[in-house]
């Protein structure tokens, strides 16, 4: 179990205080593959984080969302446990000077979240979690809450646009919730979440980067998550996988059966 927490949260504050706050708002990116952009910031945290964290664990490897695709599947399917790494989560906010972006890490061991962090640089919030030891922002522990439970007052975090057609024309047209937002950063949602402040959370593909610290938060913070075809989100592959959370069981359940999520 890994047990120098502290190290790791000043390695990565640190270096996102050093390499991406002075840049936010920079308009230089170019397009990737698949339609995303990538900013200078996002290669220069990947860099400083991968110096930073083979100088402090040399045991572990690292895949990180700016390798290529071959390198990535290399270090997945290795014996070796791996640090997973978004070293900028929410790049279009980041490039659009929205201060809404976070690094994610995720330490995996043979297909197992053990460690989750999240720290949002505009905000100062360092999200944690050990697996079976909770969870923590800023070193104080999130406590599971039931939200409120009346559809006219629930705060829904959905991301429409990667969502399956029929899903999201009825969540316009027949909207179970008070109010919807999207944040833009995969990691802030998870984490905003798992901290209560907002009820529902949907979002249609998200790669494994994008939850695998951010599941094992809301995990340990005590909510429940699935993949809309009734299989777990997070499966230690690297795969994309929709998202299905909430904190509260019965607002899950009433949840799952409106959409129709086998659980």
């Amino acid at each position: 179990m890994f047990s120098d927490l502290k190290k790791l949260e000043e390695i990565v504050k640190l270096a996102a205080q050093e390499v991406l706050v002075p840049h936010l708002g920079s308009h230089e990116f170019v397009y990737k593959d698949d339609g995303s952009i990538v900013t200078k910031s996002d290669l220069a945290m990947q860099e400083r984080l991968n110096r930073d964290l083979m100088q402090a664990w040399p045991q572990y490897a690292i895949l990180g969302e700016e390798m290529s695709e071959q390198r990535q599947l290399e270090v997945i399917n290795s014996d070796v446990a791996y640090w997973c790494i978004d070293p900028l989560d929410g790049t279009n906010n980041y490039a659009a000077g929205m201060p809404l972006y976070a690094v994610s890490i995720a330490l995996i061991n043979n297909g197992v979240a053990e460690l989750g962090l999240i720290y949002d640089p505009s905000r100062d919030e360092m999200f944690t979690a050990i697996k079976g030891r909770g969870a923590f922002l800023n070193d104080i522990r999130l406590m599971h809450r039931e939200s409120v439970h009346h559809a006219g007052r629930i705060i829904a975090e959905i991301e429409m646009k990667r969502l399956p057609r029929d899903l999201a024309v009825r969540l316009v047209t027949d909207a179970p919730y008070g109010s919807h937002r999207n944040s833009g950063s995969s990691a802030i949602d998870w984490c905003w979440l798992a901290a209560g402040r907002f009820n529902i959370y949907l979002h249609g593909g998200q790669k494994l980067w994008d939850y695998a610290a951010g599941h094992l938060i809301l995990e340990e913070t005590g909510g429940r998550s699935i993949a809309l075809d009734g299989q777990p989100v997070f499966r230690g592959k690297l795969e994309t996988r929709s998202v299905l959370a909430t904190l509260d069981e019965n607002l899950f359940d009433n949840w799952c059966t409106w959409i129709g999520v086998p659980y």
